[in-house]
C-alpha cells in the first residue's frame, strides 16, 4: 500500500503566523514613524504659533517696543513726517532697493545732518511685521563695528520704518555680480572676509546672548565708504542662550545658503550660520554664485561641491575668480577657500565653530586638513548628494519673491535647487 503524503498543516500554519506577525510589525513601525513625525510637526507648529503670538502682541504694544529699544543705547523714535521729508515723501528717485516685504530709501535727516537708509515695511504684510519685530528685538541692542547700525524707528500710521546708517557702497553682491564693471581687488575682498567673520563671532560668542542670523548672504553684507563689511538684515534672527544647542522652527533663509540639515529637520543652530558663512567665503574667492554650471557639463552643482572638486585634484587655486587675473595672495586665497569648504560641509558635526574658522582666517591657527572628497552627511543615505542637482531641478522666481515658508531668493542667479 502507498504511504500517505506528509501533512502540510504545520507548514501552512507557520507561514500564516509568520505573515501575520510581519504585517503587525510593519503596521506598528509605520504607525510609530507617523506618530513621531506628527509630534515633531506639532512641536514646530506650536513653537511657531507661540513666536507669532508674541511678535503680534509686541507689535500691538508700543510701550513694549520702546522698552526693548531702551535696552540699547542708540536708536531713537522718529516721527513719520520727519522721515517723509527726509525721503521726499518716499519718492522713487530716493529708492535704493525693493525687497520681498518692503522698500529701502535714501534719506537725509537735516536735524542730525546725517544721510540714512530707511526701510519701509507695510503693516499689511505678516512676514514683514515679524521681521520688523525681530529687528527691533535684536539689532537695537547690538554694537559692533561690522554690524549695520540701527539709528531709529517709527511704527506710526500704516508703515513700519527702520532707520539705518547709510552704506555708500551698497551690498557685496552688487560688486561681485553687478554691472558696474568695478572689480573688487583681492586685498579688499580679504578684509571683507575678516570683517564678516568678526561680526559672526560677536553674534555667536561675544555678546550676552547667542544671535542666530539665519540669512547670511552677499546681499546682506553692506559696504561702507571704505569698503568695510557690515552685516545687516536681522529680520529672521533669533536669540538663544549660549550652549542651548539647536532651535526647532520653520525653515528660514535663502536657498543656496541654507544649511541642508536645517531644511531637512527644521533644526537651526550656530552651525547653520557657519554653513552660510562658508558659502559666502567661497563666493568672495571664486566670484561665482551658490550654483555653478560648468561650461563643459550640463549638470549644475552647488559651489561648495564645485570648489571641492578642484581641491580633490590638488588644484584648489584653479577655482579662484578668473577676473582677478591671478593678482592675489596665494596663501590667503587658499586659506579662504579651505575655510569656506570646512564651514560648508553637509555634516554639521564636521564644521568648525566660528571662532575656529576666524582663527584660521587670521593666520592664528593652521589650515584645516580636509579629505579629497566631500564627506556625506550622517543624516543622508550615501547615494544622496544634496549639493548636486541637474539644471532641470531649477526654477526661476521673481525678485523679492518668497519661496517656501520664510525662505528667500538666492542671489543674482535667481536659481533655486
Amino acid at each position: 500500500a502507498e504511504s500517505p503524503p506528509p501533512p502540510k498543516t504545520g507548514l501552512l500554519i507557520g507561514i500564516s503566523v509568520g505573515s501575520v506577525l510581519f504585517l503587525i510589525i510593519l503596521i506598528a513601525s509605520i504607525w510609530f514613524l507617523l506618530r513621531q513625525h506628527q509630534r515633531e510637526q506639532e512641536k514646530i507648529r506650536q513653537q511657531t504659533t507661540e513666536q507669532e503670538l508674541e511678535e503680534d502682541n509686541f507689535l500691538e504694544d508700543d510701550q513694549a517696543m520702546e522698552d526693548d529699544f531702551e535696552k540699547g543705547t542708540g536708536p531713537k523714535r522718529f516721527h513719520y513726517k520727519d522721515l517723509a521729508v527726509a525721503t521726499d515723501n518716499f519718492s522713487n528717485d530716493k529708492k535704493l532697493g525693493q525687497g520681498g516685504f518692503g522698500s529701502v530709501y535714501r534719506g537725509f535727516l537735516s536735524e542730525l545732518n546725517l544721510h540714512v537708509a530707511i526701510k519701509r515695511v507695510s503693516k499689511g504684510s505678516r512676514q514683514g511685521r515679524k521681521e520688523y519685530a525681530s529687528e527691533v528685538r535684536v539689532i537695537s541692542r547690538l554694537r559692533h563695528k561690522n554690524l549695520v547700525q540701527l539709528i531709529g524707528w517709527c511704527h506710526g500710521g500704516s508703515d513700519l520704518l527702520l532707520v539705518y546708517e547709510l552704506m555708500p557702497n551698497g551690498s557685496l553682491d552688487r560688486h561681485l555680480y553687478g554691472a558696474n564693471n568695478v572689480l573688487l581687488p583681492w586685498s579688499v575682498r580679504h578684509e571683507i572676509v575678516l570683517g564678516l567673520g568678526s561680526a559672526l563671532l560677536y553674534l555667536h560668542q561675544d555678546w550676552e546672548q547667542c544671535v542666530l542670523h539665519r540669512d547670511i548672504k552677499p546681499s546682506n553684507v553692506m559696504l561702507d565708504a571704505l569698503f568695510n563689511a557690515k552685516l545687516g538684515d536681522f529680520g529672521l534672527a533669533k536669540l538663544v542662550e549660549h550652549g542651548r544647542g539647536s532651535l526647532t522652527t520653520a525653515p528660514a533663509g535663502t536657498m543656496g545658503y541654507m544649511d541642508p540639515e536645517c531644511m531637512t529637520t527644521g533644526r537651526t543652530n550656530t552651525e547653520s550660520d557657519v554653513y552660510s558663512f562658508g558659502v559666502v567665503l567661497l563666493e568672495i574667492a571664486c566670484g561665482r554664485g551658490p550654483v555653478v554650471v560648468a561650461q563643459e557639463e550640463e549638470d549644475a552643482m552647488h559651489l561648495a561641491q564645485w570648489v571641492w572638486n578642484w581641491y580633490g585634484r590638488g588644484r584648489i587655486l584653479g577655482a579662484a575668480d578668473t577676473r582677478l587675473g591671478g593678482e592675489f595672495n596665494a596663501r590667503e586665497m587658499e586659506c579662504v577657500m579651505l575655510v569656506g569648504l570646512w564651514c560648508a560641509q553637509l555634516d554639521c558635526n564636521l564644521r568648525p565653530s566660528v571662532r575656529q574658522a576666524v582663527n584660521v582666517l587670521r593666520a592664528e591657527a593652521p589650515l584645516p586638513v580636509l579629505p579629497a572628497r566631500m564627506p556625506v552627511a550622517a543624516y543622508m543615505p550615501p547615494s544622496v548628494d544634496i549639493h548636486s542637482c541637474t539644471t532641470s531641478s531649477f526654477v526661476t522666481v521673481g525678485t523679492g519673491g518668497s519661496v517656501v515658508d520664510t525662505t528667500r531668493q538666492a542671489g543674482p542667479e535667481h536659481l533655486l535647487c
